[in-house]
This record gives structure tokens, sequence and C-alpha cells, in this order.
């Protein structure tokens, strides 16, 4: 009896330590967004979003510090903050979603799919993305863009203000996700 318990035991340690080196993470990915209107472009770069990349499931997770956004001018990042985003109610973004056949050792870049799901002042919303993935010898790097509708969130836009806001959003985004050795 003390046999099989430590073989399930050692097989659990095994599974589970083989899950932790599947997982891959990135701690200073880039997300950034551009909206463009005659009036004026709205743009904000934000480099301390943390993602998490699953290459045996092809699970991915971003989440995303609202107010880590920098804005070219000051006043646009706070009335993102404060009136649009409302940062202090709602921190943070969150996006999950799997890539659709994703191969963890292809050598060369791959254009997949990814299914998923973006969560911005706790509102949901189904997303889909084209996405770039590179493996080098030491990381992997996943390069996209998407669009997403600024109603779709709930964001109040003033009727003065219309013009100067795009009622679509380019998100660009860009995470490196070193290979650890075991």
């Amino acid at each position: 009896m003390d046999k099989i318990v430590f073989i399930f035991l050692f097989i659990s340690a095994v599974a589970i330590s083989q899950k932790r080196m599947s997982t891959h993470t990135s701690r200073q990915g880039q997300v950034a967004f551009f909206s463009y209107t005659d009036v004026e472009n709205i743009e904000a770069v934000n480099n301390q979003t943390l993602c998490a990349l699953d290459i045996d499931t092809g699970d991915i997770t971003a989440q995303i510090l609202m107010k880590a956004f920098v804005f070219e001018n000051s006043l646009m990042g706070a009335h993102f903050n404060d009136s649009y985003i409302e940062s202090d109610l709602y921190p943070k973004a969150l996006f999950t979603g799997v890539i659709d056949d994703f191969d963890p050792i292809q050598e060369s870049p791959q254009a997949r799919m990814v299914q998923g799901k973006l969560t911005i002042k706790d509102i949901t919303v189904p997303l889909e993305m084209k996405v770039i993935i590179t493996r080098t010898s030491t990381s992997y790097i996943l390069v996209g863009n998407t669009e997403v509708r600024i109603k779709d969130f709930r964001i109040n836009i003033p009727k003065l203000f219309e013009t100067y806001i795009a009622k679509m959003m380019q998100i660009t985004f860009n995470f490196e996700f070193k290979v650890s050795d075991p």
C-alpha cells in the first residue's frame, strides 16, 4: 500500500512540475491603442501588462493595469482614467483566450487566431484576433492587433466630445515569453 501511495505522489509531483514548465509569463508586455478621427488622434501605450501563455493548451491570459497607459497629452490620460474607464473603480482589464492550433515546437512564425473574451469595466465581450507567434531558442514572441467598439464597454462619451473619439479602438500588443530551463 505504501508503494502505491508513493507512486501516486511521485506521478502527481511530476505532472504538476510539467504543468509549471508549460506556462510562461511576460511581465512587461506592451499593449497600445489608437483612435483616429478628423479632429484628433488618441494614442496610448502600456508597458506593464502581465501575460501568461500555456504552451500545452494554447491558453493565454493578459491582465492590463489601466492607469499604466501613457498618453502624449497628460490631459487625455486624465480623461481616460477619470471619465471614460473609471480606473479607480475598474483598475484592470482582463483578456482570456485560446490560440487555435498553436504548435509550441514549430520554429517558423505561425499566424493563428485567438478566440477569447475581453473584460473592461466589469463588462465582458467575445473577441477574436489574429496573432503571429514566433519561437526563438529562448522565448515565444506573440504580436497581434484587433479592434473593439467603445460602446460595447458602456464607455460614455459626452455629445460635445463625440467627434473627438472614434467609435472603434485599434489595439495592438506584443508579448515575449521567456523560456526558462527546467
